[in-house]
């Protein structure tokens, strides 16, 4: 079998090292045709950077990197170009101070390697005068790609720093305004779409290739990449796992696949993916990376833990360019990869989007950070309450249930307890996510909606939640009994059906279980 390039970002080593490489130059090649200046943002650790090292060795002519792709015999490669490789991964941007002198030190090691000498003494007059230096030098224009350019604003959304680097990175990027003359071709990526950094207002002919169909599955892997190029490995894992290749690719499509950014075509999260398949055990993969713990402090503060926890549409304002200093949760989720474009649909000719979380990976995980800043539950505790809860279910056991519920409630700091219904909803999508259930918060049917829809195969749960300070939860219980019946919220549902109420007094809790007759 071919080697798994995991860690792999670049594009020669890759193809050097006996390494699966999925083709993706036919996407490549397209945009270089159709034009000449591109953006392209995508979520961490989904194949940016060898995408960028992809084009470095096309631009430079490496043609027998090439030998088998798509683009091999369509390239002109008489025709090489010198390259400014920008990876801010790779310089200390800590304070304004350090990005400045890390910036100056960093183009001056890139003209070397070109052998042009540099007399500039900023890091802006220096990039201007590479860019110009090297056209004049080889007669050829300059391609400049810049990885993660968004990378040191990002490092400083919270903290005094931030206007003070904003405009060092404003003031750099300024300058590929002013060269427009010297490049044969632009490409910059990122996570996230920034106003006020200068790249969007002063490239005002740059494409945004973001939520461009065309290029929807540039990074990352769509179904067909990953039967076609990993077939050894899913023989191997489905025999490791025992399970057919039919079960295990609906496990893989469940736990990865699901990212999408023109609401059709669907990709996998490539470095799960590959993690997968080394280590052979789903579990969380990309999230355990590093998941931003301002992103779940943002959503606990504001109570905003719904837009994790069901689909909802937006327009497409919400795509655009937004000011870091004023964070809003969808933008930040969706540019971070915790979102996704489900579907895209026009109403009256203007597209409209339903987001959602993308897969089980991002969906159980990020559920289990909420229920750690809400409930403060960690490691077995979440587990083993988790088996309870989930035997409770089954059994219809009512005592039980409300038992775990107090013993769920009692880990609330006080600090924390809010006294509206909404919130007690939060808490209980959260923890049924954890159970294993596949939640569909406020479930309409022809009579109105439920709150919730919790299902398992051969098992559906609907559940209604009430709460009131004053009221008893047996008259709660009682009102919440009557309302799934009299809406039959049950009338399109198969199996077994239990019915739910849940209510909250104060710090009280109480359950009711019913499990439906089908004599209905």
């Amino acid at each position: 079998m071919k080697n798994l390039p995991i860690g792999t970002q670049s594009f020669e080593t890759l193809r050097n090292t006996d390494c699966v490489y999925v083709d993706k130059t036919e996407g490549i090649y397209r945009m270089v045709k159709m034009g000449r200046i591109y953006f392209l943002a995508r979520p961490r650790r989904f194949g940016k950077s060898l995408l960028i090292s992809t084009l470095e060795a096309l631009f430079k002519g490496k043609k027998e990197l090439f030998e088998s792709l798509y683009i091999y015999d369509k390239w002109d490669w008489s025709q090489q170009h010198p390259v400014v490789r920008i990876d801010w991964t790779l310089i200390d941007h800590s304070t304004p101070e350090e990005m400045k002198s890390g910036m100056v030190s960093y183009l001056e090691e890139l003209a070397g390697s070109h052998q042009v000498i540099l007399t500039e003494e900023s890091a802006p007059g220096r990039f201007r005068e590479l860019i110009r230096a090297l056209h004049e030098k080889t007669g050829q224009k300059t391609v400049v790609l810049i990885d993660e350019y968004d990378k040191p604003v990002t490092s400083h959304l919270f903290d005094s720093q931030l206007d003070a680097v904003r405009t060092a990175v404003h003031d750099f990027y300024q300058v590929l305004k002013g060269s427009d003359e010297h490049l044969q071709f632009l490409f910059l990526t990122g996570v996230s779409k920034f106003s006020g950094l200068s790249v969007f207002s002063a490239l005002n002919h740059l494409n945004d290739i973001t939520l461009n169909e065309q290029f929807a599955s540039i990074c990352g892997y769509t179904q067909e990449e990953l039967e076609n190029n990993f077939p050894d490995y899913l023989d191997n894992t489905a025999e490791h796992l025992e399970m057919t290749k039919e079960k295990l690719l609906d496990e893989i499509r469940y736990w990865y696949n699901g990212y999408t950014w023109d609401g059709k075509t669907s990709i996998y999260n490539p470095f799960s993916t590959l993690r997968f398949f080394s280590a052979q055990e789903f579990t969380n993969y990309w999230f355990a990376t590093g998941t931003p713990t301002f992103l779940v402090d943002i959503i606990q503060r504001r109570n905003a833990a719904n837009v994790v926890l069901e689909p909802f549409v937006v327009d497409s304002g919400t795509f655009g360019g937004y000011d870091p200093s004023e964070l809003e949760e969808v933008p930040l989720l969706f540019q971070t990869g915790y979102l996704t474009i489900k579907r895209k649909e026009r109403l009256n000719g203007i597209p409209r989007y339903t987001l959602d979380v993308p897969n089980s990976e991002v969906r159980e995980a990020f559920s289990q950070s909420l229920l750690n800043v809400y409930g403060k539950y960690h490691g077995n505790r979440i587990y083993d309450l988790r088996l309870t809860m989930e035997r409770q279910i089954n059994n219809c056991d009512e005592a039980g249930f409300a038992d775990s519920l107090e013993v769920m409630i009692a880990t609330v700091p006080y600090e924390l307890h809010r006294t509206d219904e909404a919130y007690y909803h939060t808490m209980m999508l959260i923890w049924m996510r954890l159970l294993g259930f596949k939640i569909h918060g406020e479930t309409p049917n022809n009579r109105g909606r439920a709150d919730a829809v919790w299902e398992q195969p051969g098992l559906t749960v609907i559940a209604e939640i009430k709460y009131h300070a004053e009221k008893k939860t047996d008259l709660l219980l009682k009102e919440a009994m009557t309302q799934i019946h009299d809406r039959r919220y049950y009338n399109s549902c198969t199996g077994r059906v239990i019915l739910l109420g849940i209510a909250f007094s104060g710090k009280d809790v109480g359950c009711r279980m019913e499990e439906l007759s089908r004599s209905f």
